[in-house]
């Protein structure tokens, strides 16, 4: 898809702050973000609908989503991660909004990068018999479905965020820690934001 260097940044946006926030932007959020007008961004955002980039429900705010299949890149380094907070592997904890990046290459000698996936520090030691420690990087590929066993960052009903594993039981959703020092959280529903694919640890 041949996007302008600020439609692509247009699209990061939106996808990270859905991450964070567990929304999308306003027309003005992202004028302020990238330095433009909010009609350079209108015009901006109705060209990457017209390409199949982004969907927006009509007569709704803060709808915009990034259209399924679209993979979008962070940089042009391959190595090179958005750190979009951290996560609580502990109680829940609120979502950090600070934006940074983690970049692989000083921390491994070789990684591959997908469009769709994103790195979250871990704190707290609830998944520590996964081998998932305080202080870790877990790289997540962004996903809003999970199956029963799969390592999650879960958004919480009261807008918190947790990294357990996940299973769906009859009336209700358990994410299940992996230290029996921690009870395992029961929550009617829950938004899966992304599933653990890989951990990197630093010494």
């Amino acid at each position: 898809m041949n996007l302008t260097p600020k439609q692509l940044r247009i699209l990061q946006l939106i996808r990270d702050w859905r991450i964070r926030q567990g929304y999308s932007p306003t027309m003005q959020e992202l004028a302020d973000e990238i330095g433009v007008s909010k009609v350079t961004v209108f015009e901006h955002v109705e060209a990457l609908i017209k390409k199949g980039a982004l969907v927006r429900e009509p007569n709704k705010a803060r709808s915009l989503s990034i259209a399924d299949g679209i993979a979008v890149p962070d940089e042009a380094r391959p190595l090179r991660f958005p750190l979009v907070g951290k996560i609580a592997a502990g109680y829940p904890i609120e979502k950090v909004p600070d934006i940074d990046e983690v970049d692989l290459g000083d921390l491994l000698c070789q990684a591959s990068r997908t469009g769709s996936t994103f790195a979250l520090k871990v704190e707290g030691d609830s998944m520590r018999d996964e081998g998932i420690l305080d202080g870790d990087y877990v790289l997540i590929e962004r996903r809003d479905t999970a199956s029963n066993g799969d390592r999650v960052v879960a958004l919480l009903p009261d807008g918190s965020t947790t990294l357990k594993t996940f299973y769906k039981e009859s009336d209700h959703v358990r994410l299940q820690p992996a230290n029996p020092q921690f009870e395992p959280i029961r929550v009617k529903h829950c938004q899966v934001q992304g599933i653990v694919r890989g951990v990197v640890r630093r010494y």
